[in-house]
């Protein structure tokens, strides 16, 4: 098979994992957003996804995501994307400047620097606020993954709201690892409904991947991220 085919053949799976998902959850297959995570993998794998249909991709690192972007612009395609990865003060200007989507805003010092990214690119840019979904008594878990404690989040979206450039558009989370999801992505939904209650237009849940994508579409995600069921677990091309 080809290149091509492999990814065809990986995104007709997951549309259909998808499909089963939201018929089970009870809604619409148009109410969830598939953003195929593409780090690591090479600009021609994106430009083959996009001619397969892909509109949104998703991107966790600083340059990559930018020449990346160039690449597959330059190739005649012109495709939404989203930064997910964790991300550096110093490096927020620069993502803010070409990113459409930022998932991973975590703490307020980052608001200043995707503002004036945004602001100097002369475009607005959609911000998710990153929910820590960890135990909170895990140290570990604390030291390893990213995202703001529940109790923090109203204030860190207050400040992407209330910033030059940057449009509040939800939350954002990623269930613990070996764990049932279920109850991470409930805990998701709850902090969204107290986001929504100050931001109404702040609707989007960003949760799930490959492997849990089903829990997520149940408790309410308005957007998937899904890499590896898509691109396959081949060596990646840095």
């Amino acid at each position: 098979m080809s290149r091509r085919d492999d990814l065809a053949a990986g995104l007709a799976e997951v549309e259909e994992r998808l499909v089963r998902a939201c018929e089970a959850a009870g809604r619409d297959r148009s109410d969830v957003t598939l953003v195929v995570v593409t780090k690591t993998y090479p600009a021609s794998d994106v430009v083959l996804l996009a001619e397969l249909g892909v509109r949104d991709v998703g991107e966790n690192r600083h340059p990559e995501a930018g020449r990346k972007r160039e690449e597959v612009l330059a190739a005649g395609h012109e495709l939404r994307w989203h930064f997910v990865g964790a991300l550096q003060s110093k490096k927020a200007s620069a993502v803010g400047a070409y990113a459409d989507v930022v998932h991973s805003l975590d703490r307020e010092k980052l608001v200043a620097g995707l503002s004036n990214g945004a602001h100097r690119a002369g475009r607005d840019l959609e911000v998710l606020v990153q929910v820590s979904l960890d135990d909170p008594d895990d140290e570990h878990a604390a030291a390893e993954r990213a995202g703001a404690a529940p109790g923090d989040v109203p204030a860190l979206a207050a400040a992407v709201a209330a910033a030059d450039g940057l449009v509040l558009r939800g939350v954002m989370g990623v269930a613990p690892l070996d764990a049932d999801p279920a109850p991470a992505f409930a805990a998701l939904a709850e902090v969204s409904a107290r986001v929504r209650a100050d931001h109404p237009a702040a609707t989007v849940v960003s949760a799930g991947m490959s492997g849990d994508l089903e829990q997520a579409v149940a408790s309410g995600a308005t957007h998937v991220r899904v890499g590896r069921a898509v691109l396959g677990e081949r060596a990646p091309t840095r």
